[in-house]
């Protein structure tokens, strides 16, 4: 499973590329507004960080002027993935602009329906929101499960970008129900690396080495 890095705090992503295992990097109009950056030189900057697939979302309601505005964000770098919103405008923005060879990630998914229709329409990802269906009750990794079994049984080539990741334990459901991608946000990336018995198991090496260097 691919790992993607859910920000658009600069500081984090330079830090995050140095691990080595960071695949791509999603961003909303809410992270960039967050960061007090303008739009295009945070894609620009990120897209030279990461050399992945870059999410970056269409303002727009309407399907003419998404069209006309994934295009424009298309041209920004080759890894640009358009984001633009389940909708039936987004749908038929969707339809055309991935005619055109534009990687459209398609955005607050929230069932099996709606992925099946987003992959019909040609996009190249969709992003379900685990967390958010979690927090109203419902069983967000269910439709992961749902989503992944449709696909294949059809051999759908769209890739299932795992969404709204509220803690560590979502990245391993993800993976367990068979998600192409996982986009994490850097905290919990953070918190990913974690292990109470690793700290224990570290601090008694280094107890053990600083013993023997005193011999």
């Amino acid at each position: 499973m691919k790992l993607f890095i859910d920000t658009a705090n600069i500081e984090h992503i330079t830090e995050a590329s140095r691990w080595g295992v960071i695949d791509g990097v999603t961003t909303n109009p809410s992270l960039i507004a967050k960061e007090g950056r303008d739009f295009e030189e945070a894609i620009h900057l990120i897209t030279t960080l990461i050399p992945g697939p870059v999410s970056a979302e269409v303002t727009e309601l309407n399907a003419d002027k998404m069209i006309v505005q994934a295009r424009g964000l298309a041209k920004w770098a080759d890894n640009v993935v358009v984001k633009i919103p389940m909708t039936e405008e987004g749908i038929k923005a969707t339809s055309v602009v991935s005619k055109d060879g534009i990687k459209v990630n398609m955005t607050l998914i929230f069932s099996a329906n709606q992925a099946l229709l987003a992959a019909k329409a040609g996009a190249a990802f969709v992003s379900p929101f685990v967390g958010r269906l979690d927090d109203i009750g419902q069983d967000g990794m269910e439709v992961i499960r749902e989503i992944v079994e449709i696909y294949q049984n059809y051999a759908i080539e769209t890739e299932v970008l795992s969404a709204s990741i509220r803690h560590p334990r979502h990245v391993i459901e993800s993976a367990m129900a068979g998600a192409d991608i996982a986009t994490v946000p850097y905290k919990i990336l953070k918190q990913m690396f974690r292990h109470t018995l690793t700290d224990v198991g570290l601090d008694k090496f280094m107890a053990d080495w600083a013993g023997m260097q005193k011999k």
